[in-house]
């Protein structure tokens, strides 16, 4: 399983695997309980490769995000979605100390702890964006 096939699904909570297309949607595996359902063609999906954080600087990818979590808690889970504003956001600024605090809103950190302790659990130890190829000058 690779990260660019993770997707999140809008109303839906947590995660789920790519797994084919359907006649009115797509098949996704929930990467909490392995439970199959269809999301339909009008639910807003989006792929976690997609996503990035706004930082004072550039935007950062969100493997990036995940990436440097995952080298600050030595591979373990990260505290839990459900603490308090204060700590998730000094627990974020740890990580990502950069971090847009006018444009990041506490909802989105939880749900980067979240997605992060969801696929930690699932066994995520990389989190790569594919490659872009490389295009050619001729």
């Amino acid at each position: 399983m690779e990260f660019k096939d993770i997707l999140a699904i809008s109303g839906m909570p947590g995660l789920y695997k790519y797994v084919a297309q359907s006649t009115r949607g797509i098949i996704v595996e929930s990467l909490e309980n392995g439970n199959r359902m269809n999301a339909s063609a009008t639910s807003r999906v989006s792929a976690l490769s997609e996503i990035s954080m706004f930082t004072e600087g550039e935007d950062i990818a969100l493997a990036e995000v995940f990436t440097r979590m995952y080298a600050h808690t030595n591979g373990q889970t990260a505290i839990s979605h459900k603490e308090s504003a204060d700590k998730l956001k000094a627990e974020f600024a740890a990580v990502l100390p950069e971090y847009d605090r006018e444009r990041v809103h506490v909802s989105d950190i939880k749900k980067a702890f979240s997605w992060f302790n969801i696929l930690v659990g699932a066994g995520f130890t990389e989190f790569t964006l594919p490659e872009e190829p490389e295009q050619s000058e001729e």
